[in-house]
């Protein structure tokens, strides 16, 4: 039997893909852009669902709503009895019922409720690798990091750790009907985030402070409006309190979770000039 791993070429994904190829464990990896080592997978095209989980046991998947109840039926038919999902900690935060984000993935989570299916959610926070989205590319043209809460605190969590868990609840027992939600090992301001990305690269990057307003404008350029606002609310939300914390990774894999500044090293060529 094998694994399905939808869109293993992800941030997430190709982690997942590498963490169940060291353990042995036989997986069909899937992209919208197949190719040699990828098969064609879209749950927006619910027509390639079929062969994409034809003989599998399990899958990874993330959290998308079109073509959900399609991929169900295409996974109950191929006698899939596992599924693990990429959600968000949206879905159990403050004003979830009127976070774009956390009802789109209450969706897919509902529909897998449904399903009949084993199930396990991992439910992330904020992803280190928003950073990247944020800041490289005025970090490569020199320019000054523009924040509206320079001291606000988030706790960002790093895509492999995501993939851990996510690994861990495809290969050993218990995890069946479990909701992990998953926060980073320690809490720090957004400038400090800034001074780690630094230290790896071995360059001073500036700050600016800057005003919501044009926060939201420079966001705007490089991301949907939808995340936007997600990003600012919980940079806003930073500033009031000390964002959780979990020991999750470490519990569940054996392994001690990824710092921001073991996340920063290991991407620094993403924002080297």
């Amino acid at each position: 039997m094998v694994t399905v791993v939808f869109g293993a070429r992800g941030n997430v994904g190709r982690h997942v893909a590498g963490g169940l190829a060291e353990l042995g464990v036989p997986a069909r990896l899937t992209s919208r852009t197949p190719d040699a080592d990828h098969v064609a997978a879209d749950l927006e095209v619910p027509e390639a669902l079929p062969a994409a989980l034809e003989g599998a046991s399990q899958v990874f998947l993330y959290a998308k709503p079109a073509g959900v109840d399609e991929f169900v039926t295409a996974a109950r038919s191929a006698g899939v009895r596992h599924v693990v999902l990429l959600s968000s900690a949206a879905v159990v935060q403050p004003g979830a019922d009127g976070n774009p984000i956390a009802r789109a993935h209450r969706v897919v989570e509902s529909a897998l409720e449904e399903s009949g299916l084993s199930w396990t959610f991992v439910r992330p926070g904020m992803f280190a690798t928003n950073t990247r989205w944020w800041w490289t590319r005025v970090i490569k043209a020199g320019e000054a990091v523009r924040l509206p809460y320079p001291e606000a605190l988030t706790a960002p969590v790093g895509e492999r750790d995501m993939a851990a868990l996510a690994v861990t609840a495809l290969t050993e027992r218990g995890h069946g009907h479990q909701a992990y939600t998953l926060y980073g090992p320690e809490a720090l301001t957004l400038r400090e985030q800034v001074e780690h990305i630094g230290t790896a690269i071995g360059s001073k990057i500036p700050v600016e402070t800057v005003t919501p307003e044009q926060a939201r404008a420079d966001l705007g350029s490089t991301m949907p409006a939808m995340g936007v606002e997600a990003i600012m609310r919980a940079w806003e939300a930073g500033t009031e309190g000390v964002p959780e914390t979990t020991a999750l990774v470490g519990k569940l894999t054996g392994k001690p979770a990824q710092t921001f500044p073991e996340w920063a090293r290991e991407h620094a060529d993403d924002f080297r000039p």
